[in-house]
Formats: structure tokens, C-alpha cells, sequence
């Protein structure tokens, strides 16, 4: 994956990562061997410092992947909240459910298998926290569901706003131009969102932070 960062700034903030716990090394190993994409390590701290001052009771996670993330962000809330992490692969779901038992994290994670787009109109609750991490193309239509699940207030953190640095660039390989095109189209959209105070910052691979008026 192209990186946003130079290689010596990367090597820099890398030198001051705290050590990770077995489980969360064995996930990072998993899914670079497997090609599976999950946050960068900067990028999920980032996440999980939001979960700890916003102290949100009810979380939404929009791509689960193996659970790197949704594991990460259960270990920040409190016993009494919840994160609900919608996934519409099976071995994602498969893979996911294995490393949720592993996490001793299993009473806040609710992991629902199924396609976003048809999940998301049949939740009646709202969220305080919304993390969007799935099919570019998709990002739309995802993004006005959730800002309907939002609480007043409530945060909503979206991944791979910088999409490799190509959203900022004029030379695009042929086989990200239309992902590139989606994003781009996407953040003028996030931006621009009436009911919501945003800004895209350069951390991990671009998160859209924003948080509803």
C-alpha cells in the first residue's frame, strides 16, 4: 500500500509506537500475509483516544474486516456500551468471530453479517460514534445512512479519505482512478455537509473527522 507519509517520517513515528499485546500482532501479521486490509497503527490510536474522551455508549462500525478495529475500539468503552460491526464477507465474518472470542471482548461486540446498504435502513437506534471503513464506491450511500443514525453531537470517522495519496494527485495508475474518482467525490461531500462540523486529517490513510451540529 503507498503510504502518505515519507518513508523517514514513517520510520520516526514507528520508533515511538507502544508494544502491542500478542493478539494485536498476531491480527497486523494475518493481515499483511493475507493482504487484508486494516488500519495503520497511527490511525486506529488516533480512534481509540476519540473512544476515551468521547466515552460513547453506543458504536457503529461500518466494515469489520477481522475485527482489528472493532476489537480495538471495545477494549476503549466501558462495560456497559456496545459496538455494533456490520460485514458483508463470510471469511470476514469467519475470521472475525474467531479473533472477538480470543479478545475476551465478546459482550460489547454485536458483529452482523450482511450488506451495509441493507442493514443500516433497518436500525431504529442511534449512535454516538460511527466508524465508516468500507467499499469506496459505496461511501455515499453509506454516509447518509449513518448521518440518519447519528446522534446530535455525535462523532463520525471515515477511512481512506487520502486514499494512498492519489485523492491530492494528478497521477493516478490506472487501477485506482475510479476509486480515486468516488473519494474525491466524497469528501466534497463530507466537507460540504450542512449538518456537520468536518475536516479531513492526514493520519493514517486520511480519516474524515467530523462531528454532528
Amino acid at each position: 500500500m503507498k503510504n502518505i507519509l515519507f518513508p523517514a517520517q514513517k520510520k520516526y513515528l514507528e520508533s515511538y509506537r507502544k508494544q502491542e499485546d500478542k493478539l494485536i500482532l498476531e491480527m497486523e501479521e494475518f493481515a499483511e500475509q493475507h493482504s487484508i486490509p486494516i488500519l495503520e497503527w497511527h490511525a486506529i490510536e488516533f480512534i481509540e483516544k476519540l473512544i476515551q474522551i468521547s466515552k460513547p455508549k453506543r458504536v457503529l462500525e461500518i466494515g469489520t474486516a477481522i475485527g482489528y478495529s472493532t476489537i480495538r475500539i471495545a477494549r476503549c468503552l466501558a462495560k456497559s456500551a456496545s459496538i455494533f460491526t456490520i460485514e458483508k464477507s463470510s471469511d470476514n465474518v469467519e475470521l472475525a468471530s474467531k479473533y472477538i472470542n480470543k479478545s475476551g471482548e465478546s459482550k460489547k461486540i454485536k458483529l452482523i453479517y450482511g450488506d451495509a446498504l441493507s442493514v443500516l435502513p433497518q436500525m431504529d437506534k442511534k449512535f454516538d460514534f460511527i466508524f465508516l471503513d468500507a467499499d469506496k464506491h459505496d461511501y455515499k450511500r453509506l454516509f447518509d445512512f449513518s448521518m440518519l443514525l447519528l446522534k446530535k453531537g455525535g462523532i463520525i470517522i471515515v477511512d481512506n479519505v487520502l486514499w494512498h495519496g492519489y485523492t491530492a494527485s494528478s497521477n493516478v495508475p490506472a487501477k485506482y482512478k475510479t476509486s480515486t474518482r468516488h473519494i474525491r467525490d466524497f469528501n466534497k461531500i463530507f466537507i460540504l455537509q450542512q449538518n456537520l462540523d468536518s475536516m479531513i486529517l492526514p493520519v493514517g490513510d486520511g480519516l474524515g473527522f467530523g462531528i454532528k451540529k
